[in-house]
């Protein structure tokens, strides 16, 4: 396995700066934004210096997954759309776009046999589809307890007068929980 790149081994702060300035200056301007990293490291103590070649690299492998991404958030945004679900797509919304994130660039990168995917897009894969999983899990407590506030909004009814049993009983069973 190669080693880290230096951009691997910066802190997550200085990670995140750089990701941030790569969107604000439109990818490019690779040596004034090489001064400024060098400059940020020397001003948290990290001991390393970036290259612009490295900065560069990154940069373009930083555009593409961030066009990927912008790619799969559209995906979703239709795929809600044309599902028209409800609030209970809201809670697996964020895992939808992972996933699908994740996919499209594992699926890129398999488009040339000579790329092999990197074995940590598998490790997120994986991760990202127990997520998934686990919220379908979630969405389905969602529904159940939304089924039985629904319900005791019925009984409530029929104690206070306001429905008769009978109705109570065909509400129940068109909302699907007889």
């Amino acid at each position: 396995m190669p080693p880290l790149r230096k951009i691997d081994r910066l802190p997550a702060e200085l990670r995140q700066w750089l990701q941030e300035e790569l969107k604000k200056r439109n990818f490019s301007g690779y040596e004034e934004l090489a001064e400024d990293l060098a400059w940020r490291c020397e001003e948290e103590g990290v001991e390393f210096r970036v290259g612009k070649s490295a900065i560069h690299a990154f940069g373009q492998e930083f555009r593409d997954y961030a066009r990927i991404q912008e790619q799969a958030q559209d995906e979703i945004r239709a795929f809600l759309q044309e599902a028209s679900m409800t609030d209970e797509a809201d809670v697996t919304k964020a895992l939808f776009q992972q996933l699908t994130t994740i996919q499209w660039k594992l699926q890129m990168a398999m488009a040339d046999p000579k790329n092999m995917p990197d074995p940590r897009g598998m490790k997120d894969l994986t991760s990202a589809m127990n997520n998934l999983i686990r919220s379908t899990s979630l969405r389905e407590a969602i529904r159940k307890e939304d089924r039985e506030m629904q319900a005791a909004k019925l009984d409530a009814a029929v104690e206070a007068g306001d429905i008769t049993s009978d109705f109570r009983q065909q509400a129940r069973e068109i909302m699907g929980f007889a």
